[in-house]
């Protein structure tokens, strides 16, 4: 059994010996609970151990919120891993998918055969580690709001996260719509986490399930600012007058 050591304090109160690695990990919450600020905490750790990933954000329309993030809250400055990371850009007025710059692809995520295609031309532009590649995506629970892909990508990306041992998976999604659906995800996952966020804007974290790894299902504050919980809060709210409308009319 192969494990990830995690760096941050509150991950290493929660998982004392990491995660496994391949695994596949659902974190799940409401809309806008800074979800993808814990996500990017695993991301770091990630890269700092060696690994290479692919980054799926599908509610931002680049990768500058995440760069910026990961330097601020967790030391890590993507220009120094740029042969560890690719990054996969959610287009859905597109048919197939198209290399727009180093190590980028925009892609039309909405189409199972699109999203493997995809992911498989962004794996290949990395370099391989013995870590190998996490593929992690953002607000996954856009896709469901498209109704001739809906049931298409739910039963894709549930085989993914269920069967695939090529890579390891980290998916956060919303259920703020559309949560039926997306606890077949939570439940097809090796690892499942969670968050919330109170009024004053303090983020909690735990451990609900974990793959051959020890873990404490007591939540824990996660340290991050007012400010950069704003700024999720604000594209979470972006993201559903903007994008939603659009993939709802798909």
């Amino acid at each position: 059994m192969d494990t990830l050591k995690l760096e941050e304090k509150w991950l290493q109160e929660t998982l004392p010996e990491g995660i496994v690695y391949p695994s596949s990990t659902v974190i799940s919450g409401p809309g806008g609970s800074g979800k993808p600020l814990v996500e990017y905490a695993f991301v770091a750790s990630w890269l700092k151990a060696g690994g290479s990933v692919i980054s799926i954000p599908l509610q931002y329309p680049t990768m500058e919120m995440g760069k910026t993030a990961l330097k601020d809250l967790y030391r890590v400055d993507l220009n120094d891993y740029e042969n560890h990371v690719s990054y996969i850009q959610f287009e859905p007025d597109m048919d197939k998918h198209e290399e727009i710059g180093k190590n980028t692809i925009k892609a039309n995520l909405l189409k199972p055969e699109v999203w493997k295609s995809a992911v498989e031309t962004a794996n290949n532009m990395l370099e391989p580690s013995e870590l190998g590649t996490l593929v992690f995506g953002s607000a996954l629970n856009l896709l469901l709001f498209s109704p001739t892909y809906r049931q298409g990508m739910l039963n894709y990306i549930t085989d993914v996260i269920k069967s695939d041992k090529s890579k390891s998976y980290m998916f956060s999604v919303s259920t703020s719509a559309f949560a039926d659906e997306i606890k077949q995800w939570e439940e097809a996952a090796d690892n499942l986490m969670f968050t919330r966020m109170e009024d004053d804007m303090s983020l909690f974290f735990s451990v609900c399930r974990m793959k051959e790894v020890p873990f404490s299902t007591e939540e824990v504050k996660v340290p991050i600012s007012e400010k950069q919980l704003d700024k999720i809060k604000e594209i979470a709210h972006a993201t559903r007058s903007k994008i939603i409308p659009k993939l709802s009319r798909i």
